[in-house]
């Protein structure tokens, strides 16, 4: 990501933060009508769920300026996201949510150059949170 990239997603994201709640609820609708298969997966509140995903999100929206420190948590993340069932197809279903929520969300704060900024930290997270479950899935073939 260019330094111009995540500078637009940070300063989009403060925009957020204060719409979260309805954000993570226009998130999970999204993501439930791209696939309904994977409501199944979130079995706890759904409110709750959402408060947790915007809150990774931050995290991970102002690590963007140190990579070198949220590459690891990022890895993490992945290696958890095994043990929810979480496939490498989910990511571009997530990706596809994600992009349609801040559309929505944001309006017109949500322009082009925007949205390739968020595109492009969703593909450097979500192929982070990949290596992490393929090293998961590698160590649970090992044993």
């Amino acid at each position: 990501m260019t330094p111009k990239q995540i500078e637009l997603v940070q300063a989009s994201f403060t925009k957020v933060v204060p719409i979260a709640e309805a954000a993570a609820g226009l998130f999970y609708a999204r993501l439930f009508e791209l696939d309904p298969n994977l409501k199944p997966m979130f079995k706890g509140d759904i409110k709750r769920q959402g408060m947790m995903l915007m809150s990774m999100i931050a995290t991970a929206v102002r690590g963007l300026s140190n990579t070198q420190a949220l590459v690891p948590m990022v890895k993490n993340l992945g290696r958890r996201h095994v043990g929810y069932g979480v496939k490498d197809s989910h990511y571009a279903i997530v990706g596809q949510a994600l992009m349609d929520t801040l559309e929505k969300g944001l309006g017109s704060d949500f322009d082009a150059a925007t949205r390739e900024a968020w595109l492009a930290a969703y593909s450097l997270l979500s192929s982070v949170m990949k290596a992490g479950a393929a090293e998961m899935e590698a160590v649970a073939q090992a044993a």
